[in-house]
């Protein structure tokens, strides 16, 4: 099988975190198996749908490493829209109803208030010459709906394992509005088929949609894909993240600094009992990702999360990764400087101002009981080139020489040096630091 997953958003707003994780499981299971990932727009709201939000998803999927093998448009594609909804017509498998909204809500009220499920009753399949040619005459323009079997439709998910649904408790599904735009049913099936998808990975809130699909799939005489439809997430306290995740747009995580591999290494393994890892490409995550290990449960997901691991990630980065970074944030392309650095990065962004802490300008931070000791560690400055080696060198002298220790000892030498309390290992900062800068900054002078 030539393995084909799609990945389908609809260009009306920006990318969230939910959608990444669809994204990601589509890409992972393609790219796992050697197979193709789809980007798909579904643009068939022509009101809605903008080339901005398209730019902006493409734009974000690259930041994730996600490229997409192919990239298609719905909006180019209504000619075959109309051709198999005509043939769908002419096997009496589409029929046209002239309800409008109110009057398909006092139904549904009306069933509700019974005891019954709120399924359409098909009545419109009821109507006579007559009544259809008083509501043309009205104006009324009908809504197409596609008939279902009523039969128990049955497929293997991926995720789920064996599934049924009963068409006959299924309302038939609405696949074309009265102004005569597109709903989801007809358009997705007709691309899956044309694209030659081979399995379709979505939330299970479209399990109930499957089964109108796979039927759908059968009318056109096409193969059914492989239904994966994996856990929608929740907050790490268990609350509904849907509106909130909305706010959450993959731009948002990109301004804040987070490396990419941050956010897919923990939505790679949400839902799953596999531990959340630090990974350094996405490479890794393909080779270690099985859509078997995704539970049913909902998966939790909390931002704090990716903030612990973007600052993981960046500790293990090795220097090659890093280097062509650097200089963007006035860092020097120095594996030494990188190996001092790294494990005191929450954001990459934070190595510009670990650089100014070495090439300055820095105002040494000497309080007035500490200026004799200061005076006296810089006449034990060792001499130059400092190495990272000369600062134990330098401390077991003042140690010697003081009897101080622990903070007592550390602690003015670094406010000296970089003006601040905390920040790398200072074995490695007074080496970077080098011996000219470090004489005049424990001179108290700023530089």
């Amino acid at each position: 099988m030539n393995i084909r997953t799609r990945f389908a958003p609809s260009p009306t707003g920006l990318l969230h975190v939910g959608n990444a994780r669809a994204a990601l499981f589509c890409y992972l299971f393609a790219k796992g198996q050697g197979g193709q990932f789809v980007l798909r727009y579904d643009d068939t709201d022509e009101a809605r749908s903008t080339q901005a939000f398209a730019d902006a998803i493409a734009e974000d999927l690259s930041w994730l490493g996600l490229q997409p093998d192919e990239t298609a448009r719905q909006s180019e594609r209504f000619d075959r829209y109309e051709a198999i909804f005509q043939s769908l017509l002419a096997q009496g498998l589409v029929y046209a109803c002239y309800e409008r909204p109110d009057e398909l809500e006092r139904k549904r009220k009306r069933q509700l208030a019974r005891g019954l499920p709120p399924v359409y009753d098909r009545a419109a399949l009821e109507l006579d010459e007559e009544a259809i040619a008083a509501f043309a005459q009205e104006g009324r323009q009908p809504h197409y709906r596609f008939k279902l079997s009523g039969n128990v439709v049955v497929w293997q998910d991926l995720v789920r394992g064996e599934q049924k649904i009963d068409t006959a408790s299924v309302s038939d599904p609405v696949i074309r509005r009265a102004d005569g735009s597109w709903l989801y049913t007809l358009p997705s099936v007709a691309d899956d088929i044309d694209m030659q998808m081979s399995h379709v990975i979505r939330g299970e809130d479209h399990v109930t949609n499957t089964a109108t699909q796979i039927e759908l799939f059968e009318a056109l005489d096409a193969p059914v894909p492989v239904f994966a439809h994996f856990s929608l997430m929740l907050g790490a306290d268990g609350s509904n993240l849907s509106k909130r995740l909305g706010s959450l747009s993959l731009q948002e995580l990109r301004a804040q600094g987070l490396e990419p591999i941050s956010l897919n290494s923990l939505i790679a393994r949400l839902g799953t009992a596999d531990p959340v890892v630090p990974v350094q490409d996405i490479a890794t995550l393909i080779e270690g990702f099985d859509m078997g290990r995704l539970g049913r449960a909902p998966a939790r997901f909390d931002p704090e999360d990716v903030a612990r691991l973007n600052a993981r990630i960046l500790h293990d980065m090795d220097f090659a990764a890093a280097a062509p970074r650097l200089a963007a944030f006035g860092a020097p392309e120095d594996a030494g400087f990188w190996e001092a650095v790294r494990g005191n990065l929450e954001k990459f962004s934070d190595i510009g101002e670990i650089a100014q802490l070495i090439d300055g300008p820095v105002t040494p931070q000497i309080a007035e009981e500490d200026a004799d000791y200061v005076a006296l560690a810089l006449d034990l400055l060792p001499g130059d080139p400092l190495t990272p080696e000369s600062w134990g060198q330098w401390t077991s002298a003042l140690k010697e020489q003081t009897g101080r220790k622990g903070r007592a000892l550390f602690m003015p030498l670094r406010l000296a040096l970089t003006g601040q309390a905390h920040g790398p290992e200072m074995q490695h900062m007074l080496a970077l630091i080098g011996h000219a800068r470090a004489s005049a900054r424990l001179a108290g002078q700023t530089g």
